[in-house]
């Protein structure tokens, strides 16, 4: 089983997303392959004329043609992956810019979606994702949800490429004091070891 993991936090060791992530690396067979893909501490470029130029077009340029062979290795990384993992903290409503590039970086036409006359499809089809969320506050039903910028564009992403076997776990009301952020982070844990569970009676 090829696992490859997307974090995305500025806050490394400290970061709850990636301490859930590794959690559920744990607790997978151990001769899962592991990929590991850390944009929060390694950025990915934003886009620029050159990135564009190269995801989008014919790069002719060297920074163009590095551009391309840093999205085909993203977009490699993807393809390879039986199961997906993408570990998003809330930054101000929505998704960290860093998670933003990687998925600017492989949104690519005829490699991951393609264009049909009924709208776009997704070719990444056939794989399991999980989407670990942290945040501050509260985001659910007797919350804000009016104001969840993040799990809606994931969704949105995540099903553009084709990726629509999802689960998305969810630690929230991280600074509502000590005993709800933990009571929250267990419960994402739980559920992360159920998924984790039935990942390997399928892979028997």
């Amino acid at each position: 089983m090829n696992v490859l993991i997307v974090s995305s936090s500025a806050n490394g060791d400290a970061s709850v997303s990636n301490r859930l992530a590794e959690r559920f690396v744990d607790s997978l067979d151990p001769g899962a392959r592991i990929v590991r893909r850390d944009v929060g501490a390694n950025p990915l470029p934003h886009l620029t004329a050159e990135t564009v130029a190269a995801i989008k077009g014919e790069p002719a340029t060297a920074a163009e043609l590095e551009a391309r062979a840093l999205s085909d290795r993203l977009v490699g990384e993807l393809q390879a992956a039986d199961v997906i993992v993408i570990a998003s903290p809330m930054y101000n409503f929505g998704m960290s810019s860093t998670l933003k590039s990687w998925f600017d970086h492989v949104a690519r036409a005829g490699l991951t979606f393609r264009y049909t006359a009924d709208g776009p499809e997704g070719l990444l089809k056939g794989k399991r994702t999980v989407v670990i969320e942290s945040r501050a506050g509260f985001y659910g039903e007797g919350g804000t949800p009016h104001m969840d910028g993040q799990e809606p564009h994931l969704r949105a992403l995540l099903g553009f490429v084709g990726l629509d076997d999802v689960a998305y776990i969810t630690a929230e009301k991280l600074a509502f004091g000590p005993e709800a952020a933990e009571a929250s982070i267990e419960a994402a844990a739980r559920e992360l070891n159920e998924i984790a569970a039935r990942a390997l009676l399928l892979a028997a």
